[in-house]
């Protein structure tokens, strides 16, 4: 993929609001996660491809993840690992939507692949073997629904919601001049022994596990599109090997929310990139 040119049209609609002759529209708050799985290459990433009717990254393939809404900022929900008030240090936000972040990533990570990061109530150090029966399937589907809360998934099945098992990565704010706009903070996590993923989600229309350096050359070669946040994330994570040095890695980072904006690069406008990714972009 590397760095693309804009059309013009899109190099005019992001300067008229630049300017000030258009309003941004306000972002919603979202989680996803980076699943991680070891590979003889280092580590491979799960992917979801959207349906192509999808309003926002429709055909695009995509982590797990989706916007917070109002059931994950429950606050009896059943938790082990670093508190809310660690993670708002790690996220660079408040308690309350730190909190609110962890839950939608471990929600949202449940619905879109069947991966619970949870364990045991009595044993909070171990993580829940197997989610693939009837009766996980009849959760998640009510989960996704709305019809059940995330509270009440783990509290009728004893379980607690293991923080630890995920770390914090980057953050990303749709830009201005997009319709629908995201402030989105990316998680990763190794897929906890025992588990399998499932191609459940009714967002997307396909799902893989792929290498993290295949994903990559995969979208240089046009066969599969990923959002700039997804391709640089995984050009990230390719340099730091096996899921375990990522989460190592991720233990020692706080999130910086970044806004891609239009700069101009060789003469072409594109869109910048965090500081320290024009030396991934260039190795390409």
């Amino acid at each position: 993929m590397r760095r693309l040119p804009l059309p013009g049209h899109l190099v005019e609609t992001a300067r008229a609001y630049a300017e000030g002759r258009a309003t941004p529209a306000e972002p919603r708050d979202a989680a996803t996660v980076v699943l991680l799985r070891p590979d003889p290459s280092g580590a491979a990433v799960y992917l979801l491809r959207r349906q192509t009717s999808m309003a926002f990254a429709g055909g695009m393939c995509v982590f797990p993840g989706g916007g917070v809404d109002p059931r994950d900022f429950d606050h009896a929900v059943a938790w082990a690992g670093p508190d809310p008030a660690a993670w708002a240090e790690r996220l660079g936000t408040d308690e309350r939507t730190a909190r609110a972040l962890v839950c939608a990533a471990v929600r949202e990570t449940f619905e879109e692949s069947g991966v619970l990061l949870a364990g045991p109530r009595d044993r909070p150090d171990a993580v829940v073997a197997d989610t693939s029966g009837d009766d996980w399937e009849a959760d998640r589907v009510a989960l996704e629904a709305r019809e059940l809360s995330l509270t009440d998934v783990l509290d009728r099945r004893g379980l607690v919601l293991r923080s630890d098992l995920l770390g914090a990565w980057a953050g990303w704010l749709t830009p201005e001049f997009e319709p629908r706009r995201y402030r989105t903070w990316f998680f990763v996590a190794a897929l906890p022994e025992g588990q399998l993923t499932r191609d459940v989600s009714t967002e997307s229309s396909a799902v893989a596990w792929l290498p993290v350096a295949e994903a990559v050359g995969r979208a240089d070669a046009g066969e599969v599109m990923l959002m700039p946040p997804t391709y640089l994330t995984c050009l990230d994570v390719a340099r730091h090997g096996d899921p375990g040095s990522v989460l190592a890695e991720a233990g020692s980072r706080t999130v910086t929310m970044f806004t891609p904006e239009v700069v101009t690069v060789d003469g072409e406008s594109t869109l910048s990139v965090p500081p320290g990714y024009d030396a991934l972009l260039a190795e390409r």
